[in-house]
């Protein structure tokens, strides 16, 4: 199909036989303008695009802000802008997200002619995927979607074919803080039990029935009961859609009944596991002495239940984190993450053997390990060979929705040796955020948020990259392991091509085992309780076939975007 009939596959004209002029019809979700944002939307319909600009210092913000982030003056107007910019991340969307938005479409972040640091989420349209690079500059177009909504795309910009500048990497080092107090945390608490509930695809069983069984298996390895507990903490807590909780504290509670002094559930930690380092926290305050973290997830049949018109999902207008993104059918972490790769791998170069032989790797690992999901072998070719998803990343690069819960005891240091199994302790945490916290708005080169917890997590430990034995490093996709291996130091920013190779240095046996047990790509996706549960077992010994040898410190990271953060755990 010829680029531009592609580009307009599902509209209708704005133009009535009456000459009046009408909304397109498209497949697009539409955004749910905000007291802040609707000026924003509205400000296509004289073809002029509008962006916060603070009259103090200048500068231009996306999407607008209350005060303005550099200078924290209020006085912020929305300014018209030349509409002309440059793209800085690219991605051609192959995966048919929503029936009505059909793919293929090139989604990109476009970095504002005036204010490279302004940038927009957005398609590029009427030209052939192969034309639009990181550096392609471009001009915006308007497409009206509402009465009072005009989505802003991007075409190619014939009067500037030269390539456009890119915006350099942040230097985060000046934003590190040191040590609030020479006196540790996590000193104080140990990691004495772990569970985990059957894991598998469409297992069609209720997720507070897998946050149970592995409640049950982590209090009993503990060597505790439940009524020795008296704290609760979990994430993403709920009510959240999707099939990403069991629904948070309150219904675990009502079942277990353990009456906590201290609850926690939110998804405003840094990662998954914040969770857990909010438990080690309260227990290091004195105010719990032992708290059950659990993380459950059921994607697997939530989205089994969609399919089949068991499980309703209403239409509704984008709003939050959505807003600007899912307009442009960019539905999926897939990719924003792809974006970010692209930027990447334009600055630094390689290909995507590198991703490759991460997810080879991990597959390989994933057969000594008889939970994981996916244990058949696959190579180079089969990973190359298999269908794009969100270029660079296809099939392999994308982790696997499961079914199943994992739970861990943080207990008072004081109790570590007397439970059965040997304690692990808490040597760092890294949370600090030292990036912008946003997908588009802040770090291209590496999965926004990996570069300031790393940073912070070696702040507080005399330890370096050096003395780490195995890393669980969060890999949603490829490109997240690739970012945690350079942000936590094991190679310079860049250097992963050549420290990953052919993988051999990934692998057990190698110079730095990566995700033992097959991670998120293989072994399912329990989102980050899973490589804190397989750092707890490689510390503990009990890894069976797939153990480092004589392994003593571990580095486990979390989140796939913002925000993350990072645990350093030794023997």
């Amino acid at each position: 199909m010829p680029p531009d009939e592609r580009d307009t596959v599902g509209l209708r004209d704005t133009v009535a036989e009456s000459g009046e002029r009408r909304p397109r019809v498209t497949g697009r979700p539409l955004p749910q303008p905000t007291l802040r944002s609707a000026e924003f939307w509205a400000s296509g319909a004289d073809g002029v695009l509008r962006i916060a600009r603070c009259e103090a210092c200048g500068r231009l913000s996306h999407p607008r802000p209350p005060m303005c982030p550099h200078c924290r003056s209020r006085d912020v107007t929305m300014s018209p802008v030349t509409g002309r910019g440059v793209v800085v991340a690219v991605t051609v969307n192959e995966q048919q997200w929503l029936p009505a938005f059909p793919a293929p479409y090139i989604i990109a972040i476009v970095a504002l002619e005036e204010d490279s640091a302004a940038r927009l989420t957005t398609n590029i349209v009427g030209c052939d995927p192969g034309d639009v690079g990181v550096g392609t500059r471009v001009r915006v177009t308007f497409e009206q979607a509402a009465a009072d909504i005009w989505i802003p795309l991007f075409e190619l910009d014939d009067e500037r074919p030269d390539e456009g500048p890119i915006p350099e990497p942040e230097d985060l080092s000046a934003r590190s803080r040191p040590m609030a107090s020479p006196d540790k945390f996590e000193e104080r608490v140990a990691i004495t039990g772990i569970g985990q509930s059957e894991v598998g695809r469409r297992l069609m069983v209720d997720p507070l029935t897998l946050t149970v069984d592995a409640c049950e298996a982590a209090v009993a390895d503990a060597g505790l009961r439940f009524e020795d507990i008296d704290g609760l903490a979990t994430y993403p807590g709920g009510p959240i859609g999707g099939g990403l909780t069991e629904g948070g504290t309150m219904p675990v509670e009502e079942i277990l009944r353990i009456r906590p002094t201290w609850v926690s559930g939110g998804n405003e930690f840094p990662g998954q596991n914040g969770s857990i380092i909010a438990a080690m926290l309260a227990v290091a305050s004195g105010l719990c002495r032992h708290v059950l973290c659990y993380r459950t997830v059921w994607e697997s049949s939530h989205a089994a239940m969609v399919r089949d018109g068991r499980w309703v999902v209403p239409d509704a207008r984008a709003t939050g984190m959505t807003e600007h993104r899912a307009p442009y059918g960019a539905m999926s972490p897939a990719n924003w993450i792809a974006l970010c790769a692209s930027n990447y791998f334009h600055r630094y170069g390689g290909s995507r053997e590198t991703l490759g032989a991460i997810a080879v790797t991990a597959r390989q690992h994933a057969a000594a390990n008889p939970e994981a999901v996916y244990r058949e072998p696959i190579t180079m070719d089969d990973y190359l060979g298999a269908r794009m998803i969100s270029s660079p990343f296809g099939l392999y690069d994308c982790d696997v929705p499961v079914d199943g819960a994992v739970a861990v005891v943080v207990s008072a240091v004081d109790y570590a040796t007397d439970g059965p199994n040997p304690p692990v302790f808490v040597e760092a945490v890294g949370t600090q955020i030292m990036e912008t916290l946003s997908w588009d708005q802040g770090t291209l080169t590496h999965l926004p948020q990996s570069l300031g917890p790393s940073k912070h997590l070696w702040t507080r430990t005399d330890c370096s990259p050096d003395d780490v034995d195995v890393a669980l490093l969060y890999d949603g996709f490829t490109f997240n392991a690739l970012s945690w291996l350079e942000a936590l130091g094991f190679c310079e920013l860049g250097g992963a091509a050549d420290f990953i190779g052919d993988g051999d240095a990934i692998r057990l046996g190698g110079r730095l085992p990566v995700n033992p047990h097959g991670g998120q790509l293989s072994a399912g996706r329990l989102h980050g309780y899973g490589f804190f549960r397989e750092a707890v077992r490689q510390l503990r010994g009990h890894a069976d076939s797939r153990q480092v040898p004589d392994a003593e410190l571990a580095v486990v990271t979390a989140g796939g975007g913002v925000p993350s953060g990072a645990i350093l755990l030794r023997r």
